[in-house]
């Protein structure tokens, strides 16, 4: 296996790295993570069988997208005025892509090619605003596939889930999840059955569990858990949600308190903390896990480094096995096959 990391490039990091899964006796550590593609600031990347796609920015005032080969020879870009998106989705059968925006408030569907060709096929921009500093305008901070393969953003400024569908190469809006004001809606996941969706509020340090019917738009809520302890003091925002694939256990990475949280999912969709652990390191804006689930690393963005976890199926709890790890100004974590 390897992993990589990508992140910003405003001190020590050059760009994307890529580091090696050895197997030990009885665990793995990940080693040699090296610099591997050389770009401005690749806060968020997806990579297929053959490609890697990556936010890019180039100078001060052009960002966008970029496409390399995976001997890391760049194939195409596209880029435009003003400032990078801050997530970029994919879906390989369709050969398409979706970025967020924060702060141009646009979404956009690219469609891509065997030899990573980049095309523009649809957008649309975000209106509204918040009541908390941060909420000065629409903040778009997730865009990619729901369940049912309709699309669906998570507005971090007007505190809403939005889902649309695109006809015609248009984004068509189809209906809304409003959360309570100031939540800061940022990242959402969704359980395997495609029902019930789980949404992280970055201002908020909540998660929110709801019930979703992609045929009437109804939804239902089912309860909001804090992702923090309530005698927590100091600012905290919460980051990356992801769920197991069997849907009984629930993760999301906290900024400021600098830990991972887990939940487990009960049987009426009620959350039940099981653990809080420290990252060991400052600001885990990202974390993922291997195709096996069995071993989960998390990126933290200020310390310039990444834990490397053993994760118990059966209970949820993360054991550290690595600390340490040089991940430079990361804020993107992502597992692949060699």
């Amino acid at each position: 296996m390897k992993v990589w990391f990508g992140g910003y490039t405003s001190h020590d990091s050059k760009g994307i790295y890529q580091g090696q899964v050895k197997t030990t006796d009885s665990d793995i550590k990940i080693e040699n993570v090296e610099n591997v593609i050389q770009t401005g600031k690749p806060t968020y990347f997806q990579i297929n069988d053959d490609l890697i796609f990556t936010i890019a920015q180039e100078g001060d005032d052009k960002a966008g997208i970029a496409s390399y080969s995976k001997d890391f020879k760049q194939l195409d870009s596209y880029m435009h005025p003003g400032a990078a998106p801050c997530y970029i989705g994919i879906n390989n059968d369709k050969k398409l892509l979706y970025t967020a925006n924060y702060h141009l408030a646009t979404l956009n569907v690219f469609s891509f090619d065997n030899d990573g060709k980049i095309s523009l096929v649809a957008s649309t921009k975000h209106e509204g605003s918040g009541p908390r500093p941060e909420q000065d305008a629409a903040h778009p901070h997730f865009f990619d596939e729901t369940p049912a393969g309709n699309l669906v953003s998570c507005d971090l400024g007007t505190d809403s889930v939005d889902f649309y569908k695109l006809v015609d190469n248009k984004l068509v809006h189809l209906a809304s999840y409003q959360m309570e004001k100031g939540f800061g809606t940022r990242h959402i996941t969704f359980a395997p059955d495609g029902t019930t969706m789980y949404i992280v509020g970055e201002l908020s340090s909540q998660v929110n569990v709801a019930r979703l019917d992609e045929d009437s738009w109804k939804f239902e809520d089912l309860g909001t858990y804090k992702t923090i302890a309530d005698d927590f003091e100091g600012h905290n925002g919460a980051a990356a949600i992801r769920l197991s694939n069997d849907g009984k256990f629930l993760y999301i990475s906290n900024r400021g308190d600098d830990s991972l949280v887990a939940f487990k999912v009960l049987d009426n969709q009620k959350l039940e903390k099981v653990q809080r652990i420290s990252v060991f390191g400052s600001f885990p804006r990202d974390f993922n896990w291997d195709e096996s689930q069995q071993y989960l690393v998390a990126a933290n963005q200020n310390t310039n480094n990444a834990t490397l976890y053993r994760r118990n199926s059966e209970n949820g709890t993360l054991t550290p096995i690595q600390k340490n790890i040089s991940a430079p100004e990361a804020t993107r974590v992502l597992f692949t096959k060699d």
